[in-house]
């Protein structure tokens, strides 16, 4: 899709339809155009006296700047800010343009205290306009080939304005990658293939890279990646990508990412009913993957790695069974209870490589656990970890987006359920209680000392049944636009 920029007057703007947000505490639009400003004037008080709920919208006569006109009123959405409300009202419009075949869409925010919108118009508009069609024969890409948004901005923000445009214009294109990563089948997206992507990503922004096959990663004593992925013909692999900045920083943020490109529970097999999202097992991955992609433009004053452990967990003759043992590359041995535990397994990898590249900070991120779900639902991820500062970070850029973060504690008590009198940690907990906590407790054994750590579950927000939001259903790439913003602003005072 264009998205352009207009600093002119509404009433030189010519578009097939005309978008307007309403909000009760924000005026962020001026309108010089009499017949239109009527119309927003109706709408307003449609909105206030409750008998519009979802949307104004009015065809303009023959002669006017546009065709349609649709207004939108923030307060009917009550679960979000207006930041978010911005970006699924954009979404919605663009939506609406397509289906009435309208090319050109105007989006008004060109009031004196809109341009920080400006980036969540982008935002909407980008991440709205996105679909997953590649395997279907019919595909309607009027969004991506013919439409063209133009944001009217006030005149005095024309550089902020060019920067927030490029930069969410660019954040958003790297989560619709990942999306697009998460939502291709298993067959296609193998650890090699994620490898293979991951070269031609450094390549492209000027990373370093570093990728480790089956000798490479036996050679190094990673051994959580070779058991898990020992009963697949798609042997694993780990990723290391490297931003270095210009300035030599003092501290090294290490981004570790689940990338189990499908799971099958291996022979602690899952039940069959979804089993097909389990492609999408190896979003932690993508969410790393693409987020170096998005700073080796970026380019942020912080060193930031990026790990991808990747590996597909299957049932042959050749695979892990229950009651393996096997020792980690920080010297502790693990039973493996249950197969299907095994995210866990590939990030004691993950974890160890962070320590070794001299990690300050680390961030793991995860699909990990069914249980993580029944607490938080579909909209929150879980966070976990050993640093308040840290996870406070992680929360708040979040915040900042749209991706929701929850704490949940790291019970000590807990930990008596990982013992087994055969390894030194169970891979579950015995008992099945807490297994979000759990499965913390079990990563905290492999944390390196002195780095401070976070552990993003993000199991719920992985994929959603149906249209949320902005999102078509599907993947969300969940995750980027929190660990863009936390590589972005790691310096900036608090």
């Amino acid at each position: 899709m264009n998205i352009k920029l207009s600093f002119s007057p509404v009433s030189q703007v010519q578009a097939d339809l005309m978008v307007v947000v309403l909000d009760e505490a924000r005026v962020l639009h001026v309108v010089d155009d009499p017949a239109i400003a009527a119309h927003v004037e109706r709408a307003a008080s449609g909105f206030r006296e409750k008998t519009l709920k979802r949307e104004y919208f009015a065809t303009l006569p023959d002669g006017a700047r546009a065709r349609a006109l649709v207004v939108y009123w923030s307060p009917s959405l009550k679960s979000w800010n207006l930041w978010e409300n911005v970006k699924t009202f954009t979404a919605r419009a663009l939506r609406l343009a397509r289906d009435y075949r309208y090319a050109s869409v105007a989006l008004l925010v060109n009031a004196a205290d809109a341009a920080p919108l400006l980036g969540k118009v982008v935002e909407g508009a980008v991440l709205g306009a996105y679909t997953f069609d590649r395997y279907k024969q019919e595909k309607d890409e009027f969004l991506q080939k013919e439409a063209q948004l133009t944001i009217v901005c006030h005149p005095d923000h024309q550089a902020d304005a060019e920067a927030r445009r490029g930069r969410y214009a660019w954040v958003s294109e790297n989560v619709n990658q990942a999306r697009d990563l998460i939502n291709e089948p298993g067959a296609v997206v193998t650890p090699a293939f994620l490898a293979e992507r991951a070269g031609e990503i450094a390549k492209e922004v000027g990373l370093e890279v570093e990728i480790l096959d089956p000798a490479g990663l036996k050679a190094r004593g990673y051994a959580g990646l070779l058991r898990v992925g020992q009963g697949s013909p798609n042997a694993p692999r780990m990723v290391i990508l490297r931003h270095v900045p210009r300035q030599e920083s003092a501290e090294t943020i290490a981004l570790v990412g689940k990338g189990i490109t499908f799971d099958s529970g291996g022979i602690s097999l899952k039940p069959g009913d979804h089993m097909w999202e389990m492609k999408g097992d190896m979003a932690g991955a993508a969410a790393v993957l693409f987020t170096m992609r998005t700073i080796g433009r970026m380019a942020p004053d912080v060193k930031v790695i990026g790990i991808l452990c990747c590996a597909e967990n299957l049932p042959d003759a050749n695979a892990q069974r229950p009651g393996d043992i096997f020792t980690a590359k920080n010297g502790k041995s693990i039973m493996v209870d249950n197969t299907d535990a095994e995210g866990r397994l590939v990030l004691t990898d993950g974890l160890a490589r962070a320590g070794e590249e001299g990690a300050t900070h680390i961030v793991d991120i995860a699909t990990l656990t069914g249980a993580v779900v029944r607490a938080l639902g579909p909209s929150v991820a879980g966070i976990l970890g050993t640093d308040r500062g840290l996870i406070e970070r992680v929360i708040r850029s979040g915040e900042n987006h749209g991706e929701a973060f929850w704490e949940l504690p790291l019970v000590d008590e807990y930990c008596e359920a990982l013992k087994t009198p055969y390894a030194d940690l169970n891979n579950i907990a015995a008992g099945g209680l807490a297994g979000a906590i759990t499965a913390g407790l079990f990563l905290r054994e492999f944390v390196p000392e002195k780095a401070a750590w976070a552990h993003l579950d993000i199991a719920g927000p992985m994929f959603r049944d149906k249209d949320w939001k902005y999102y078509e259903a599907g993947a969300l790439g969940f995750g980027v636009k929190t660990l863009v913003d936390l590589c972005e602003r790691f310096h900036e005072k608090e």
